[in-house]
């Protein structure tokens, strides 16, 4: 069972995205972002749908031009999940976005232009009832001189993050402009943690959380799970992307465990392996890796096996004692493994059946 490790949540403005909601009482959503170039239909549906198959609530791409923002509204008649434009230095793009039937459109104060500007995609979303996430990134901030790299404290940073988006806030409410998320984000987890929660003390609106420019999968899923998991046990925030430089339904599945190992959220089964010694006799690395593929790839397999708890185990030292915890698993010997059930070992199993076994157990599950 997933552990409680968190505070009460931080009480907020609830905010529509599509059919979800961010904040609130609402779950903490799971966000992602295409890496394909938007102006390519095909691949940018394709990579979506294997997204939304991983579990994936909300997407945001690119739209780097005019070309990508009026394709927009062809991705998101082909998809199932609220769609996000990201929007820098062109306000024209924001409102055309927003023409093609956006569900949010999330802006750069350090680089959307004036206030004209900013007023001109206020007035669009508005009227269409469509929310704005206003995005305060460390590197990007509008007090940044070009090419100024300041000698601040963590503290100074996150006061200057969150000074930029309290002034972009007031001044989209100041527009009777109400439905606002914001995120804080910088490439280390002390600033994004102090912003945050610096923010958090002073305004009632949702937060996006992430630690940007995380890095590769390892380093950055630690960051990650450090900087988000630090804000979601003190109750703060609302939804999440994990940013990796990785295949985005990996970025999904990080934050679905961050999640899950909080107990704010359910995602898919428990699964338990183990580190493998000098005794092992199987291969517990390509089991494991083939039942993750194909669990997290299939969208009925991956709800019908949540809740569950999947042991594979590499000898008989220690594995029929640690599967005994598992709804069900198997404990290797030489090319064959234990199978156990609430703890009873059942039969034997040979290696090679492992993978269809367990799949088999889990579509038969109630």
């Amino acid at each position: 069972m997933a552990c409680s490790c968190h505070s009460k949540p931080r009480k907020t403005r609830t905010v529509k995205v599509g059919r979800y909601s961010i904040g609130g009482s609402s779950p903490v959503s799971v966000q992602s972002m295409c890496n394909t170039d938007t102006r390519d239909l095909k691949a940018t549906v394709d990579q979506i749908r294997r997204l939304e198959d991983a579990g994936c609530e909300i997407i945001r791409v690119a739209v780097p031009d005019m070309q990508a923002a009026e394709n927009l509204g062809r991705i998101k008649a082909a998809i199932g999940i609220p769609l996000v434009a990201d929007i820098h230095f062109d306000w024209r793009l924001a409102v055309e976005a927003v023409r093609q039937g956006v569900d949010k459109v999330r802006i750069n104060p350090g680089n959307i232009g004036e206030k004209d500007k900013v007023r001109a995609v206020v007035k669009a979303c508005k009227a269409a009832g469509v929310p704005i996430r206003i995005g305060v990134n460390a590197g990007s901030m509008k007090c940044l001189k070009e090419g100024q790299s300041p000698r601040w404290t963590s503290y100074e940073w996150a006061k200057r993050m969150v000074k930029e988006a309290l002034d972009e806030a007031r001044t989209l409410e100041r527009l009777d402009f109400h439905d606002i998320v914001v995120s804080l984000k910088a490439d280390d987890i002390e600033r994004t943690v102090m912003a945050n929660t610096l923010f958090a003390a002073k305004s009632d609106i949702p937060l996006h959380l992430g630690v940007t420019e995380a890095g590769s999968f390892l380093a950055g899923t630690v960051k990650s799970s450090l900087g988000i998991g630090l804000l979601l046990s003190q109750g703060i925030g609302d939804t999440v992307r994990v940013s990796l430089t990785e295949d985005p339904v990996m970025q999904v599945r990080a934050a679905y465990e961050i999640l899950k190992s909080l107990g704010l959220r359910h995602y898919g089964p428990d699964l338990i392996s183990c580190p493998t010694c000098g005794r092992c006799q199987v291969n517990v690395g390509k089991v494991i890796h083939e039942l993750e593929d194909r669990i997290y790839s299939d969208r009925a397999l991956l709800k019908k096996a949540e809740g569950l708890k999947i042991a594979v185990m590499g000898c008989v030292v220690n594995g029929p004692g640690e599967a005994r915890s598992a709804d069900f698993g198997v404990a290797g010997g030489k090319g064959k493994g234990v199978w156990i059930e609430k703890g009873k070992q059942i039969k034997v199993v040979p290696e090679r059946e492992w993978v269809n076994e367990v799949i088999r157990k889990i579509r038969s599950a109630k």
